[in-house]
């Protein structure tokens, strides 16, 4: 029996890398596209609202299908789902007022959203305590304020989870920070300004992942993406920065990968599996003895 509510928080704390699917934009948020995700080869399904659509009542029908055509393989009610946000983490200011975001969102039920362009540490820790509930306490006083999601939103979202409304608001809260969370918050460090601030920015609790963004690091830097030549040594180096920083503050890195490189990633210690392949996820679920059914 699942022990987790979200398997990907599951598979993280048994150090076992988690694969997704699910692009930037184009995802199709529908009833019967949900029930047929429900037996996804993926770990967790990736929402792209950071360029698609801005679509609360799919995404309330699409988890209606997932649940019906649940359960998963591995047992689990529905996968985990984790939406990317429009909204741009360049200033604590923006993340406030644009916070609505993330409560129509977890109101629907998910089980993680993914801050873009998370440029400072003030910008974060907002992103964290507009997604949690003030009555939960972990971290606060710690490099964390009290949350700021206001209750109302249990009658949606705590039925996904197939929990009583109080069970929800004691479970959707961000893990590692509070050990029996079950909420999945992740960053992309995507501009020079966030690299600047990098090191500083992943010290703040409550962040359960983080990526490097090469497409838009090329654009910030002022290159052109040419995946015909070898990266420019400053991409290497902010690769490095992130995954570094991500590895001193006990944070799993989300990275690219294929089939013929996954298990060095897996040594250098990529554990958020970027690629959208299943053949990727069969090599390196082998490659690190996974029990978990898929």
């Amino acid at each position: 029996m699942p022990s987790r509510i979200n398997r990907a928080i599951e598979l993280l704390i048994d150090d076992q890398p988690i694969y997704y699917d699910g692009g930037h934009t184009g995802h199709v948020l529908t009833y019967e596209q949900g029930k047929q995700d429900a037996k996804t080869w993926a770990d967790y399904i990736n929402v792209g609202m950071e360029h698609g659509s801005f679509n609360m009542a799919g995404l309330d029908e699409y988890m209606r299908g997932l649940i019906d055509g649940g359960p998963t393989n591995s047992g689990h009610r529905t996968p985990p789902v984790i939406v990317e946000t429009p909204v741009e983490g360049v200033s604590e200011d923006y993340i406030r007022y644009n916070a609505w975001q993330f409560r129509q969102i977890l109101a629907r039920g998910v089980h993680g959203i993914l801050l873009c362009q998370a440029e400072t540490p003030d910008a974060v820790r907002a992103f964290v305590e507009s997604c949690r509930y003030p009555i939960n306490m972990e971290g606060v006083g710690y490099g964390l304020d009290r949350g700021t999601r206001g209750t109302g939103s249990q009658p949606t979202s705590a039925p996904v989870w197939g929990l009583s409304p109080d069970e929800y608001v004691a479970k959707c809260d961000p893990w590692p920070v509070n050990p029996d969370g079950e909420l999945l918050l992740g960053i992309k460090i995507e501009t020079v300004r966030a690299l600047t601030n990098v090191e500083q920015t992943l010290t703040v609790p409550g962040i359960g992942f983080a990526e490097w963004g090469p497409g838009d690091l090329h654009m910030s830097f002022g290159i052109k993406r040419d995946p015909s030549k070898p990266l420019d040594p400053r991409l290497v180096e902010a690769r490095e920065r992130v995954r570094d920083a991500c590895k001193a503050n006990g944070i799993p890195f989300l990275d690219g990968c294929a089939p013929e490189n996954i298990e060095a990633k897996i040594d250098e210690g990529v554990r958020v599996v970027a690629g959208h392949r299943e053949d990727t996820a069969q090599v390196g679920r082998k490659y690190t003895k996974r029990t978990m059914a898929v």
